[in-house]
């Protein structure tokens, strides 16, 4: 019996070869993103003294595609990217547009005036300003040691 010894690495590379060939075939791709994952517009969101202040990447959308519903607790964002329809004649077109309807809620961490709210879209940028409520906003207390 020989003996031989384990290479945790090459199993690694081995993986690595398996994964990229995989990759390579764009049908195989496609078909994972276009069933499998759910898509929607990443965000940030930035607290400050005062208030919350969200931003949403929604490139080649227009603002009547969107519809924002903000409640004190979250933010409710739907929207449809639609298909602009080409008919040529030649070639091939492969496309990594995502075309369709998404849905996002996204939790805020501080109650806000959602009376208050507002709004800006521009460059496939929107950014929501949310004003924090009262009671939400941080105040010092002094503690007194006895």
């Amino acid at each position: 019996m020989t003996l031989l010894r384990w290479n945790p690495w090459m199993e690694i590379g081995t993986l690595q070869r398996q994964i990229n060939s995989l990759l390579e075939d764009t049908t195989v791709v496609s078909t994972l993103f276009d069933k499998d994952f759910i898509k929607f517009p990443p965000t940030e969101l930035e607290e400050t003294e005062d208030a919350l202040h969200l931003k949403l990447e929604l490139p080649g959308m227009s603002a009547k595609d969107l519809d924002i519903q903000v409640t004190e607790k979250a933010v409710y964002i739907s929207g449809e990217r639609k298909s602009e329809t080409k008919n040529e004649d030649k070639g091939t077109t492969k496309s990594e547009f995502y075309y369709g309807k998404f849905q996002r809620v996204i939790p805020l961490s501080v109650r806000i005036q959602n009376n208050n709210v507002t709004a800006d879209y521009k460059d496939g940028i929107l950014n929501l300003t949310l004003p924090k409520a009262e009671e939400a906003k941080n105040t010092v207390v002094k503690v007194n040691l006895a």
